[in-house]
């Protein structure tokens, strides 16, 4: 078993000094830091959770040093699950190593799947809304021309082309070209959203 800390600062500006000195007289016997925006990389962040073995602690000084959002906090403790660590945070109560640091864990993923269904439950409200009021929705369409799709056709029937090898060369996806080639251009305009209509859109 090892305690591994962790410190970083948003800026080059800022210093780790605080969350190091804080780190270090909780135990931590390797300290791992780095200088960037929670949106970035984080180098350091990735090749410590890499290297946690089962028994091992991940140490911060506050949740907001490690993850940049919920979704990331989960992502986190995930992969320190599969390795067998824990992590405790010096100042808040987020101690996976005990069974009140699970059950946080627990709490914080039933929040993030009930944000999801909200988000999810107003985006599906708001496009009905919009539907109705005569507002276009999905993508708009591109039309191919009909030499393009013959020159498709031609160089499928070559027998030297997979659906996604004839993508990138006319610069489309996959399914696209495949719908185009076949003919059965026909499909639902909206096949997600038209499950919530009592009169969904006809295929075009």
């Amino acid at each position: 078993m090892a305690i591994y800390g962790y410190a970083r600062v948003s800026t080059r500006e800022q210093e780790t000094y605080l969350q190091i000195d804080a780190l270090r007289s909780a135990g931590a016997l390797e300290i791992r830091q780095e200088k960037c925006s929670s949106v970035g990389e984080r180098p350091e962040l990735r090749r410590l959770l890499s290297e946690l073995r089962s028994g091992d602690v991940l140490l911060v000084y506050k949740m907001d040093r490690v993850a940049r959002s919920l979704k990331d906090l989960l992502n986190i403790l995930d992969q320190l699950t599969l390795a067998g660590a824990a992590i405790r945070s010096l100042t808040e109560p987020l101690d996976t190593s005990g069974p009140i640091g699970i059950f946080m864990v627990q709490v914080l993923g039933a929040v993030a799947q009930l944000e999801r269904s909200i988000i999810r439950e107003r985006s599906v409200a708001g496009q009905i809304a919009a539907y109705k009021r005569g507002v276009p929705l999905g993508r708009h369409k591109h039309a191919t021309p009909p030499d393009v799709v013959d020159l498709m056709r031609a160089d499928r029937a070559t027998g030297l082309y997979t659906w996604a090898a004839l993508g990138v060369k006319y610069g489309k996806h996959a399914s696209t070209v495949k719908r185009l080639v076949s003919g059965k251009t026909c499909r639902s305009v909206m096949p997600v959203l038209g499950k919530y209509l009592d009169d969904p859109p006809d295929c075009k």
